[in-house]
């Protein structure tokens, strides 16, 4: 499908105005899901510059990494970024939130990739907002924290692009913030290619497989 088709699916849901929809993109580690969403968010909300008026609002998973004081706590710091890594109650607490009536701002927070740490209260979600687009890495991952999430997601896309391409700029990713370029292939290597194989195995439980350079936004 293409872009257009895309932003005409996500208007038609929103149309049915039953209840505040959530779609979901998931996708392995530098899969594009940003990138997707980011096209789609500028699209659907092209018509409508005031964010205080917009229907169409991206929440992403990201800003639900523990923070690296937590993850050393842990004892997790360096497999950052697989499941047990995010705060995922959070997360489906948030998107439950998001799903229920509003009368104010919905504060969710971001993350800062200069500094690799989630920060709270970056993203105000405005009643307006009756689609939420929300994407990260584990949103079809069957266990019971995550099946949490997954029901609150009207439907879940998968996206995924060019294995070869995406691996490149995965790579080229964790050089710009900080690691050197052996650092970044060996965590590719042996942390986001393990996390990948979680991902991949979910695919097939998608309601809609979406291809990056099919859709123009790689």
């Amino acid at each position: 499908m293409n872009l257009e088709e895309l932003v005409a699916r996500i208007r038609q849901r929103n149309a049915s105005k039953q209840a505040p929809v959530v779609i979901g993109v998931v996708g392995v580690p530098g899969a594009g899901k940003t990138t997707l969403v980011e096209s789609l968010i500028t699209e659907l909300n092209k018509d409508t510059p005031e964010p205080e008026s917009q229907e169409f609002a991206h929440v992403p998973m990201d800003g639900f990494h523990l923070s690296d004081q937590e993850l050393t706590r842990l004892g997790t710091l360096d497999r950052k970024g697989a499941p047990e890594t995010f705060d995922v109650h959070g997360y489906a607490a948030l998107l439950q939130r998001l799903r229920s009536e509003r009368d104010a701002v919905v504060y969710a927070p971001g993350f800062e990739r200069t500094l690799e740490q989630p920060i709270a209260g970056v993203i105000p979600v405005f009643p307006s907002a009756t689609t939420i687009l929300t994407e990260g890495n584990y949103l079809l991952l069957d266990s019971p924290e995550w099946r949490k999430v997954r029901n609150q997601c009207t439907e879940i896309w998968y996206c995924e692009q060019d294995d070869s391409l995406r691996i490149q700029r995965l790579i080229q990713r964790h050089v710009e913030f900080g690691k050197s370029p052996a650092e970044a292939e060996a965590w590719v290597a042996t942390v986001d290619e393990k996390n990948a194989q979680l991902i991949r195995a979910t695919r097939a439980d998608a309601d809609l497989i979406v291809t990056l350079e099919e859709v123009g936004a790689a």
